[in-house]
C-alpha cells in the first residue's frame, strides 16, 4: 500500500522512532513504580487494603482529572502539555527515595499518587491524540502495536528491576528511577514534531471550525459539564463504541485491582521473596509481546467483535488461575495470559478510537472513554483487595472470572457480535494531516 502523500512509512518515519524509543523508557520506569509504591506501602503498613488504597487514589484521580483532560489537550500545544506533564513526574517520584531517609511516610505516597496520576491522564491522553498526527491511518494499528510493544518491553523488566531494586536499595530508590525516566522522556519529545506542531496556529484554528461543524454549532462553552459531554455524546452515537464503553467500565472492575490480587497472593500467601514476585509480573509482559504482534493480524482476520470479547475470556481465565494455583510457573503463565488478553482488547479500542473519531475531538472522546468506563475501576480495586483480606484471593479470583464470562454474554447480545471492523478505515470526510497529507476520518 503506497504511503500518503507527506506521511513516510513506519520505519522511515523519524518523528515517530524518536517518540517510540523516547516513551519505551518512560513505560520502563512506570512499570518499576506499578510494583514499588505498593511494596513500598506494603512494607510500611503491612496491609493489603493499605495497598490497595493507592490504586483506588489511581482510579480516582484519573476519573476526576478526565473530566477535563479532553479539553485541555485539544486545546493546547500537545508537546509542550506532555514535556511539563513529564518534568513534573520527574521531580516527585525523584524526591521519593529523600524524603524516605527521614523514615516512611505513607501519607506522602498517597498525595504524590494523586498528582502524579493527574499529571499521567493528561500524558497519557495527549499521547493518545498524537499518534494520529504521527502516522498515516493505513499505518495505525501497526503504530500501536509498536508503542504497546514498548510497553510490553517496561511491563516485561520493569517489574523485575523493581523487585530486585526493592531486595537491595529499597522501594523508595526504585520510585526514583522512575522519576529518571521520565527526564528522558521528556528530552526526546524535544526532538518531535507532532501534526499539530507541523501545521501550526492556522490548522489548531481549523480544527475549532471542524469541531464546531461536527456538532452544527460553535465550540463548546468552557464549562466542565461540557468538557466532558461533548466526547460522550459522540461515543454514545456510535453503536459499537457504546456498547464497548458499558462492557469495558464491568471490565476495568476486574482488572484494575488484579495485579494487587496477584502480589498479595504470591507474596503474602505463598511466602515469596519481593524478587520473585517481580520475576512473576515480569515474565508475565511475554503475554504483553505476544499481543503486540498478533494484535493487527488477528483484527484483520477475525474483526474487533471477536477479538475484544475473546480477550475478554482470556483475561477471566488468567485470574482465575492466577488467584487459585499453588505452582509459580503456573502462575506466571496465567499472567501473561492475562496480560495478552489486556493488551489484545486495548490496542483494538484503542485504534478503533483512533480511526472513528476526528482529530479535533480526539482529546475529548479519549478522555471521557476513559473517565467513564475507569470509573469502575477504584471501586473494584477496593472491592477486590478488602474481599481478599477477608476470603483470601482464590475465592475473589473465582468471582472475578464468573464475571469475565457475564461480560462475554452480554457482548453477544450487542453490536460487538457482529462487528467486523478491521484495520482499513472507511472513506470518510478528509481530514488534513501532517506536512498538508491527506487522513480519512472513517464515521462507523
Amino acid at each position: 500500500m503506497a504511503d500518503p502523500v507527506g506521511i513516510p512509512s513506519l520505519r522511515r518515519n523519524r518523528d515517530f522512532n524518536v517518540f517510540w524509543l523516547g516513551q519505551a523508557l518512560s513505560v520502563l520506569g512506570g512499570s518499576i513504580s506499578l510494583l514499588a509504591l505498593p511494596l513500598l506501602v506494603l512494607e510500611a503498613t503491612g496491609s493489603v487494603v493499605q495497598m490497595g488504597l493507592i490504586t483506588v487514589i489511581t482510579g480516582v484521580g484519573s476519573i476526576a482529572t478526565g473530566l477535563f483532560a479532553g479539553y485541555v489537550v485539544d486545546r493546547t500545544d500537545r508537546r509542550r502539555l506532555m514535556i511539563t506533564c513529564d518534568l513534573v513526574r520527574a521531580l516527585l517520584l525523584g524526591a521519593v527515595p529523600f524524603i524516605w531517609l527521614a523514615g516512611p511516610r505513607t501519607w506522602v505516597l498517597y498525595v504524590l499518587t494523586a498528582l502524579v496520576t493527574v499529571l499521567k491522564t493528561l500524558f497519557d491522553v495527549a499521547y493518545v491524540t498524537a499518534v494520529p498526527g504521527l502516522v498515516a491511518t493505513e499505518h495505525l494499528t501497526a503504530a500501536n502495536g509498536r508503542l504497546t510493544a514498548a510497553f510490553a518491553f517496561g511491563t516485561l523488566c520493569g517489574p523485575a528491576a523493581a523487585g530486585f531494586i526493592a531486595a537491595a536499595v529499597g522501594a523508595d530508590w526504585a520510585v526514583g528511577v522512575d522519576g529518571a525516566t521520565f527526564l528522558v522522556s521528556a528530552v526526546s519529545l524535544r526532538w518531535v514534531a507532532f501534526g499539530r506542531d507541523a501545521d501550526g496556529a492556522g490548522d489548531r484554528a481549523a480544527d475549532r471550525l471542524r469541531d464546531g461543524a461536527s456538532r452544527g454549532r460553535g465550540p463548546a462553552p468552557g464549562k466542565l459539564r461540557e468538557m466532558f459531554l461533548e466526547g460522550f455524546r459522540f461515543l454514545w452515537a456510535q453503536p459499537v463504541l457504546r456498547a464497548l464503553t458499558v462492557l469495558l467500565t464491568l471490565l476495568t472492575f476486574v482488572t484494575v485491582g488484579a495485579t494487587d490480587l496477584l502480589i498479595f497472593r504470591v507474596q503474602e500467601e505463598l511466602g515469596q521473596s519481593k524478587a520473585t514476585v517481580g520475576l512473576v509480573i515480569a515474565l508475565s509482559g511475554f503475554g504483553v509481546v505476544g499481543a503486540a504482534l498478533a494484535a493487527a493480524p488477528l483484527r484483520r482476520t477475525f474483526g474487533f467483535g471477536t477479538c475484544w470479547l475473546g480477550s475478554v475470556v482470556l483475561i477471566g481465565g488468567g485470574v482465575v488461575v492466577t488467584g487459585v494455583s499453588g505452582s509459580l510457573p503456573v502462575i506466571t503463565v496465567a499472567a501473561a495470559v492475562f496480560m495478552f488478553g489486556l493488551t489484545l482488547g486495548a490496542v483494538c479500542s484503542l485504534t478503533l478510537r483512533q480511526e472513528v473519531t476526528p482529530d479535533a475531538l480526539l482529546g475529548r472522546v479519549t478522555s471521557a472513554f476513559w473517565t467513564v468506563h475507569g470509573a469502575s475501576g477504584p471501586v473494584g480495586a477496593a472491592a477486590l483487595t478488602v474481599l481478599a483480606g477477608r476470603h483470601g484471593v482464590p475465592a475473589v479470583s473465582v468471582g472475578a472470572g464468573a464475571l469475565c464470562l457475564l461480560i462475554v454474554g452480554a457482548g453477544l447480545l450487542t453490536p460487538l457480535r457482529g462487528s467486523r471492523i478491521g484495520a482499513a478505515p472507511a472513506q470518510g470526510p478528509a481530514v488534513r494531516g501532517p506536512s498538508g497529507g491527506a487522513r480519512r476520518s472513517s464515521r462507523r
